[in-house]
């Protein structure tokens, strides 16, 4: 196979995204999406490791262990938190090392592993929830009306797909 000039390149891929995308439907709506979301994790990510030296990605552990009670099931927990389980697994040592966080077997045969929020992860959650909370109102909420919001919520539950990262 050839490879294309920049030209035929821009060409080539326009073609084919205007063969699945019938005059371009949805493209500045998806690319909005795309541009928003990495903006605004990366702008929150900063923020909270800046203010409070806690990375977004473990706010996000500890906060969904809190929410579900304080443990979880390593596999739900990768699940919630949108991460892969190898992702998941790494990041978990990490906050055990920190003590953040334990892992716990779950089953009497030691198949299942289950992580749960330590005094000190709580206490860290605590400390961090303020500023993250504060990030997402001025970054997002703040911009928004409350119609935009609320029709934002509805076209977004529509197109939530069912995924679990491997």
């Amino acid at each position: 196979m050839q490879i294309p000039s920049e030209t035929d390149a821009a060409g080539l891929i326009d073609r084919l995204v205007t063969k699945q995308l019938p005059g371009g439907r949805g493209l500045e709506a998806w690319s909005s999406l795309l541009r928003a979301h990495a903006t605004l994790l990366r702008r929150l990510e900063t923020d909270l490791e800046k203010e409070t030296g806690l990375a977004l990605a473990d706010f996000d552990v500890l906060a969904q262990l809190a929410l579900a009670g304080g443990e979880l099931r390593m596999t739900e927990l990768a699940d919630r938190a949108l991460i892969s389980r190898s992702g998941m697994t790494r990041r978990v040592a990490r906050l055990v090392h920190e003590g953040l966080v334990r892992r716990a077997n779950a089953d009497a045969d030691a198949r299942g592993v289950v992580v749960r929020l330590t005094e000190t992860g709580m206490a860290r959650l605590i400390e961090t929830a303020p500023v993250h909370a504060r990030g997402i109102s001025e970054l997002f909420v703040a911009r928004l009306d409350d119609e935009e919001l609320a029709i934002l919520e509805k076209a977004l539950n529509k197109v939530i797909v069912d995924c679990n990262f491997g």
